[in-house]
């Protein structure tokens, strides 16, 4: 029900758009959030949304760096990414909740996508 994609390998100072489609229960799910996960950390949040509003929230080490945006009609949500740095390398997953929320309380997730910054 949460499908992301388009991740790969890119060089650092690049650019990558992630996409998640969301479908059945997740296509009305108020907050879309993208979370990772690098090698032997624990899941981090990233980014989240709010498919009516649009708000957004990001963490700190990505500001500046990453869009979050959604697509309403198509129920898609995307994470631009800029200025990539080999520490943004890991699985990123996206996450849908019913309520407004930030780093907790999703309730589906989707299969990961890999990002992978070579220096």
């Amino acid at each position: 029900q949460l499908q992301a994609s388009g991740g790969g390998l890119v060089q650092a100072g690049g650019s990558l758009r992630l996409s998640c489609a969301a479908s059945g229960r997740t296509g009305s799910a108020y907050t879309m959030g993208w979370f990772r996960q690098a090698p032997g950390k624990p899941r981090e949040f990233v980014a989240r949304i709010t498919w009516s509003g649009g708000s957004t929230y990001y963490v700190d080490s990505v500001k500046g760096r990453f869009t979050i945006s959604r697509d309403n009609a198509k129920n898609i949500v995307y994470l631009q990414m800029s200025s990539l740095k080999p520490e943004d390398s890991a699985v990123y997953y996206c996450a849908a909740s019913s309520k407004l929320t930030t780093k907790s309380d999703y309730d589906y997730w989707g299969q990961g996508t890999q990002v992978t910054v070579s220096s």
